[in-house]
């Protein structure tokens, strides 16, 4: 098998198998597991195998993978169904395949007993097939179309349990608010391709950094900040961030996926693949890094005063987005990716395994958590990967959080001492301390979360049996990347640009020391707020854990609002990111009413305008659609009477009518 032939099979297989999933599902439901696992694992294999073949990438002199046919001939710029594989593609392929692969084993297990399972795995397989298609995409207009697919498949998995208001309303709102950005990303496509005259991403990077023939951008700016636009919705980065959380309504396997290999990693890497349109743009870059410490900042912030331990883990994900996007404002594609694929890991470890800890709890909030003892007992597996990953999260070493997090610092670090050519020092500035003050943040957050949900206090957690083995083996398969794929980092380089991802000295230092505080201060408050935990809140465990993995999480999202008065953050005084934030906590809870915000600039005008509409249409519209019906069917009622059928009043009708004639023409030839 030649390598072009493997790298088209890498995103075929889970599109076959989802059409086939989708068509045997009711008609054949033994092979639907089959179908769901199989063609993603041999994808998975064929990513390995492309990765090996190209063997390290543009940066270690192995030439990209490219082929290419037309596809259609616009009349103007044509359409041409390309692939190329890079050293970042090869890897990043790799990772969705492979966090695909174990979300779908792990859904085995998980979803083993729910009536729409069929569907779902047909779904997550196309999402998988979407993404890839993304990742090998040399087109603009054949990535679109895995971007697009990629959304509406959110919308579905998102809104699983449909049942619920929550899952609704997150499904739709994940939908319209990545679409909002997805009409200016659109519009930047086009807008790129007649600048250069090309869709191809190829063609497009080699005419803006090439030294011999490179053309300069008729619109940089403008351009760039078009494509940043999507990115944002699609990366949930500020300020279209907020459907992100919202989405952790759907089963944690899809969480796990979007937030670690699909979706949300997709925006991050268009940006690197595009990366010297944006660095045609001082001011675009500018825009980015203010964009990505801002995210940074606020969304771990928000993390701390979260409650539900899924949406502890969406806003680390918006944050850990927020380093990428940073890394890629000081034009360093490498660090990014690097952070992406370590991220991929890590995350999708915690998510799989927070699944594990809700079913064991009975709930998704902390604040319960807190108040049982012994859960580390009862899920050993996933408390000791998950250990590790929350370490890899806070970036302490030797885990892999810490080489891909300290890259993104050094490279900011050196934008900002000036020695970044084309990037403003403000903008390395401006990444490297928003990037210091959110290490010191990631790192409280991260031991809050496994203090209140490992070393509770309170009544025995209730013994539920083991977790399937297919649910466990998935989370020791992501601990070996969590815990080991950072000391990749001297060999990475060859697979990229060739720029270093060693950690420097001086960002080690200030990062590792940070995130040290954090978690000594975390420590210091749990320790003096734990006392409090002794009284259980209201609604302590609102789920049945004796009832199947999905269906106890499904229970827990929809009994936390009841139980605890907002889905966002319990109002539990032993909370030590309470004592932490103090007064911003309540802001922080709500995502500092971005979402507020948006219903009083947007929702509601859009709602009053509808309402202004559907008055017009009623009261005016349609009375003059009536009124003009109605003076033909007062003349019919008019002629109607007329027609009497008696014989006698016709006549007499004739009669009088030839009367008034006869006087009539009497009178006008008299001339009166």
């Amino acid at each position: 098998m030649t390598t072009t032939t493997a790298a088209v099979l890498v995103p075929l297989l889970p599109f076959l198998g989802a059409a086939a999933g989708l068509l045997l599902g009711r008609r054949a439901p033994g092979f639907v597991r089959p179908l769901a696992v199989l063609p993603t694992l041999a994808a998975a294999g064929l990513a390995v195998l492309v990765a090996v073949r190209q063997g390290g990438g543009a940066g270690g002199g192995t030439a990209p993978l490219t082929a290419a046919t037309r596809l259609a001939d616009t009349g103007s710029v044509p359409i041409d169904l390309a692939l190329q594989v890079d050293g970042f593609a090869a890897l990043v392929a790799v990772l969705v395949a492979v966090v695909a692969c174990c979300v779908q084993i792990y859904s085995t297990g998980y979803l083993r007993d729910d009536p729409r399972y069929p569907s779902y795995a047909a779904l997550v397989s196309l999402f998988t097939a979407a993404m890839l298609l993304v990742v090998y995409a040399d087109d603009l207009i054949v990535l679109l179309v895995g971007w697009e697919i990629m959304g509406i498949c959110s919308y579905f998995l998102v809104g699983h349990y449909w049942e619920t208001a929550a899952a609704r309303s997150a499904s739709l709102k994940a939908f319209l608010v990545t679409k909002l950005g997805d009409v200016p990303f659109l519009i930047g496509i086009f807008a790129l391709a007649g600048d250069t005259g090309t869709f191809r991403i190829s063609e497009i990077h080699t005419r803006l950094t090439s030294e011999t023939a490179g053309v300069p951008l008729d619109h940089p700016t403008l351009i760039a900040l078009l494509l940043l636009a999507g990115v944002a919705g699609k990366s949930a980065q500020f300020p279209l961030h907020t459907w992100l959380p919202d989405a952790m309504a759907g089963p944690t396997p899809v969480s796990a996926l979007i937030h670690a290999a699909t979706m949300v990693a997709a925006g991050v890497f268009v940006v690197a693949r595009l990366l010297p349109v944006f660095a045609s743009s001082a001011a675009a870059l500018a825009v980015l890094a203010a964009m990505a410490a801002v995210t940074m900042v606020g969304s771990a912030l928000a993390a701390l005063a979260q409650d539900d331990i899924k949406r502890v883990l969406a806003y680390s994900t918006v944050g850990q987005l927020g380093y990428m996007t940073g890394a890629l404002a000081v034009d360093d594609r490498g660090a990014a990716v690097f952070h992406l694929i370590t991220h991929g890991a890590f995350k999708a470890l915690l998510f799989l395994g927070a699944g594990v800890v809700i079913h064991a709890a009975g709930s998704n909030s902390l604040a319960a958590m807190s108040r049982m003892s012994g859960l580390s007992r009862r899920i050993p597996d996933a408390f000791w990967t998950m250990t590790v990953a929350l370490l890899a999260l806070a970036a302490i070493p030797p885990f892999a959080g810490f080489f891909s997090k300290e890259a993104v610092l050094g490279t900011a670090e050196h934008a900002a001492t000036g020695h970044t050519p084309g990037v403003p020092t403000g903008v390395g500035w401006t990444v490297l301390l928003a990037g210091l003050l959110t290490a010191l943040l990631t790192a409280g957050y991260a031991a809050r979360l496994w203090l209140l949900a490992f070393r509770g206090r309170g009544e025995p957690v209730p013994d539920h049996g083991k977790q399937p083995v297919a649910m466990n083996v998935v989370l020791w398969v992501l601990f070996i990347p969590t815990a080991a794929l950072g000391l990749a980092y001297g060999t990475l380089p060859d697979w990229f640009d060739g720029e270093t991802l060693t950690p420097t000295l001086t960002t080690s230092v200030l990062g590792t020391g940070l995130a040290l505080v954090g978690v000594l201060v975390m420590y210091g408050a749990w320790r003096h707020r734990s006392a409090r935990a002794a009284r259980v809140p209201l609604g302590a465990v609102a789920a049945h854990p004796e009832a199947a993995d999905a269906v106890s999480e499904a229970e827990a999202i929809a009994t936390h609002e009841a139980a605890y008065g907002s889905i966002a953050g319990a109002s539990d005084p032993a909370d030590p990111g309470r004592l932490l934030l103090g007064p911003l906590h309540r802001h922080a809870a709500v995502g500092f009413h971005l979402d507020a915000v948006y219903g009083a600039l947007f929702v509601r005008p859009v709602r009053a305008a509808a309402r202004l509409v559907r008055f017009l249409d009623r009261e005016v519209v349609e009375t003059y659609v009536r009124g003009a019906g109605g003076a033909p069917r007062l003349l019919g009622a008019a002629v109607r009477r007329a027609q009497t059928g008696n014989v006698q009043t016709y006549l007499g009708a004739l009669l009088a009518g030839s009367l008034v004639l006869a006087v009539a023409a009497v009178l006008v030839a008299a001339g009166a």
